[in-house]
């Protein structure tokens, strides 16, 4: 059996952001520990996304994330490297648009794992291959940590995208607790019933204290709810 997707918060990396307090490690677990305050183990998925390091580095990284995320029970996905996913018994993968075939990624990975893949308009987030168990869509709005790499969809572009895809879909680009909260007032609660979550990376890799960062988003998609 699939696992359906049970977090409502997906905890993107970036080692050199969390470089100036503590380090992704550190960063990491003070993250899964205050979302553990507000929210039951499983609530927040870990994507291990640092794509300049090489296998042995990410094999090294992702060995020490994986026993971080143990602790919480939070499932860890390795972005794109489906081998470094197998060699640590990561939980998952997630695929960049130009990654694999979902459908071959399913074919190593086994019916047990979880793959997730980016989407970046309303079409490909509906038509997201059902090999895949999740779809990450944005930027909803101008990224917190980097760069934008494609215009901000925003809250309507993100309704029909959520309307629309047949797999659970989270969030992402600039999202933030009071974001969260805007976006309940502008949208319908069909929207809300079909959004799985939110993806994070500066709201929470970026804040002065990572844990109070996850724990806010948390409890600003409860209340949303």
């Amino acid at each position: 059996m699939r696992p359906r997707p049970a977090f409502r918060l997906y905890l993107i990396t970036d080692r050199r952001l969390a470089a100036a307090n503590g380090g992704i490690l550190d960063v990491v677990a003070r993250a899964l520990r205050g979302a553990a305050e507000v929210a039951p183990p499983g609530a927040v998925a870990v994507q291990l996304r640092e794509k300049d390091l090489d296998a042995r580095a990410l094999v090294e990284l992702g060995a020490a994330m994986q026993r971080i995320c143990a602790q919480y029970r939070a499932p860890l996905l390795i972005n794109d490297r489906i081998d470094v996913a197998l060699a640590i018994g990561a939980d998952g993968v997630h695929l960049p648009a130009n990654s694999f075939d979902p459908a071959d990624a399913r074919a190593l990975l086994g019916p047990s794992r979880l793959i997730g893949v980016s989407t970046h308009s309303v079409a490909e987030a509906a038509n997201a291959s059902s090999a895949a168990d999740f779809v990450v869509f944005g930027p909803v709005f101008d990224p917190i940590s980097k760069a934008a790499y494609a215009p901000a969809a925003g809250s309507s572009r993100l309704a029909e995208a959520a309307a629309r895809a047949s797999l659970p879909l989270y969030a992402l680009g600039g999202v933030t607790a009071e974001r969260i909260g805007q976006l309940s007032q502008e949208l319908n609660f069909a929207y809300l019933t079909k959004l799985a979550g939110v993806a994070a990376i500066g709201a929470v890799i970026g804040a002065q204290d990572p844990g109070t960062g996850a724990r806010n988003l948390l409890i600003a998609l409860d209340s949303a709810q």
